[in-house]
């Protein structure tokens, strides 16, 4: 028996499903997702020093004609989110050496083929042409595959369930909302009456209250006819609960807080400490480590391919939800250092700084006394 390939099914699902398109939810945790990373600034350093110039500085500054510097992290994030991998590629007109332009590729119109355990091409379809591109032409950002070792996988691929169950649950609720012209109950009489009498009231309810009319109309009921409302049946209103329930998923899935995503719990109220503390460990826990990641891939990808002497590193010091994080830090850290718990080294050295000549002196403050505890 061949052994399931969950990530297949899902592949060729995905054909004829894009979640970005048909899912709200996912749509907008990626958007959330891309213009938090699209704040963050992309530093070029040179001997330790930030670069104003230069070939490398230009370069990312302006990677081509079409995209800005923050467009390029926006739209490689995007795909790293959507797909699991995303693809610069260096130009039509690169022919060796430090390239020009950087273009941000489709993963979905890419294919590969390998030979002795390595890729040695890449296709891209565009426009029903298929270019050959080499490996040397590409940096490749890919997230760890368990089914296929050359390619990444999407992040949506455990939650094809959930999805699917979301989409199912939109078309019943929509069903619901088309019908909603219909006064949602039957009509009832006392009165014996033949089929084609009531053909004939079920027509005239339908012309005058029906999908195609107006919502809200008055109805009138003639002599000996009582109209019944119904309400939603349970598995209807199980639907609301199980749209919740894939909502926290998608979130939790992405790394995104609910107050991140103005998500409010109806049983805790909107404190503004909590907030505050949401948006913080979506960056700490969530982007940095993503960020981390794309840096650790162009370091080896491409600076350490070419040789430069240049390094690229994000700059958080900007992104007011980490300030005020770090102001909370440095005021515990001070009080730690009035208490002689930690020296200013100490703090330092946790901060991946320089000690300091004097840093390793404990300086106790002037108005503190002894206590003899047999005086109390």
């Amino acid at each position: 028996m061949a052994k399931e390939d969950p990530f297949g099914e899902f592949a060729s699902r995905g054909a004829n499903q894009d979640y970005y398109l048909s899912h709200a939810w996912v749509n907008i945790a990626i958007g959330i997702l891309m213009r938090n990373i699209g704040r963050t600034e992309y530093v070029i350093k040179k001997n330790g020093q930030a670069a104003t110039g230069g070939k490398v500085f230009d370069l990312f500054n302006e990677p081509n004609p079409f995209l800005n510097r923050f467009d390029l992290w926006k739209e490689t994030a995007a795909w790293w989110f959507l797909e699991g991998e995303a693809f610069w590629y260096f130009g039509n007109d690169y022919s060796g050496g430090l390239p020009d332009s950087i273009f941000v590729l489709n993963p979905r119109r890419m294919t590969m083929q390998v030979a002795n355990g390595s890729v040695v091409r890449w296709f891209y379809g565009s426009d029903g042409d298929v270019v050959p591109l080499l490996p040397d032409e590409i940096i490749h950002f890919r997230d760890w595959n368990p089914w296929n070792p050359w390619r990444g996988v999407t992040p949506l691929v455990s939650l094809r369930y959930e999805l699917d169950q979301d989409t199912w649950a939109n078309k019943s609720n929509t069903d619901l909302l088309k019908h909603n012209a219909i006064p949602q109950g039957i009509l009832k009489t006392d009165q014996l009456i033949r089929e084609e009498e009531a053909d004939l009231i079920e027509a005239r309810w339908e012309r005058k209250y029906g999908a195609s009319s107006k919502n809200r109309k008055i109805a009138v009921i003639g002599k000996g006819t009582e109209f019944k409302p119904l309400t939603f049946s349970p598995d209807v209103l199980k639907l609301f609960d199980l749209k919740r329930w894939n909502l926290y998923t998608i979130l939790a899935k992405y790394g995104i807080p609910p107050r991140v995503a103005n998500i409010q719990d109806v049983k805790s109220s909107l404190s503004g400490s909590d907030t505050e503390s949401q948006h913080a460990a979506f960056w700490k826990y969530t982007l940095i480590p993503v960020l981390k990641n794309f840096e650790q891939i162009v370091e080896s990808q491409f600076f350490r391919r070419f040789a430069l002497a240049e390094r690229g590193t994000f700059d958080f010091s900007a992104i007011p939800e980490l300030q005020q994080s770090e102001d909370a830090q440095s005021q515990r850290d001070i009080e730690e250092i009035t208490a002689g718990l930690k020296t200013v080294n100490d703090v330092l050295l946790e901060r991946g700084k320089e000690p300091k000549v004097w840093g390793d002196t404990w300086y106790r403050p002037a108005n503190v006394i002894p206590v003899n505890t047999k005086e109390l």
